[in-house]
């Protein structure tokens, strides 16, 4: 997997999973702590379920079954050593690594196409309300003097899968309530989608008025960063207004 996120852009942010989840637990430590521990055979059976999931996947050559069954294998490591009750603290937080694992190519197509003619879709839209002489062709935007190709990095899968084990940490770590955290996980769908349309539209923008060269050269990938960092900033915000909201002095 470290090879993948090395040369993957799509699960770059691999690295800091682990970390996150690393933190999720020090942040049960107390609850961990003070528990008894009580050894449990039950842990056997995910252990043997996890080993058996991996010898399958291994022979059908289904990496990600192969990667996903290592954290069945250390829950059940969990439970055997330590107990069901420290099996039941550290259950989201090794959930959590699951963000780390690449999805399967097949699965990651079938999102990525539909989600590339839908923004190329919305974007074409947004171009021609400001007057500008465009049209579509599949994932491939037509200006007067230049043409854009809507490639599956530029679907919003990547800023996507990103934003998702981010907004699912921003949910894990605060102390708001459970449907509240739900509404900050999945509120990184509509944030990563809305904002990667817009550098859709700002990149035809500059290609219209500053020429191709500019669209497609370091201010293409410089854009990438930035919406990145605005979702980030989205979320963050996001996650600001739930948490005042509940409070009755906000």
């Amino acid at each position: 997997m470290v090879q993948d996120w090395l040369n993957d852009d799509n699960y770059s942010h691999g690295f800091l999973i682990p970390v996150i989840a690393g933190y999720l637990i020090w942040q049960r430590r107390d609850r961990l702590s003070s528990l008894t521990i009580r050894p449990s055979d039950m842990g056997i059976l995910f252990l043997i379920g996890g080993l058996f999931i991996f010898l399958l996947a291994g022979i059908g050559a289904e990496i990600f079954s192969m990667r996903f069954s290592m954290l069945i294998v250390i829950w059940g490591m969990v439970i055997y050593i330590g107990g069901i009750e420290m099996g039941k603290i550290t259950l989201i937080p090794i959930a959590y690594l699951s963000f780390m694992i690449p999805l399967p190519a097949i699965i990651w197509n079938k999102i990525a196409f539909p989600l590339k003619i839908f923004a190329t879709k919305v974007a074409v839209m947004a171009i021609a309300s400001l007057n500008i002489s465009v049209y579509r062709e599949g994932n491939i935007i037509h200006l007067a003097d230049t043409t854009l190709q809507v490639v599956d990095a530029c679907s919003g899968l990547r800023s996507l899968a990103s934003l998702m084990a981010l907004s699912a940490a921003f949910a894990l770590l605060s102390d708001i309530s459970a449907s509240r955290k739900w509404i900050l996980f999945l509120s990184a769908v509509p944030t990563a989608i809305l904002l990667n349309i817009l550098r859709l539209v700002a990149t035809a923008l500059f290609a219209q008025y500053c020429g191709e060269h500019v669209a497609k050269g370091f201010l293409h990938e410089f854009s990438g960063i930035l919406v990145f960092l605005f979702a980030v900033i989205l979320l963050f915000t996001f996650h600001l207004i739930l948490k005042c909201h509940r409070k009755t002095n906000c």
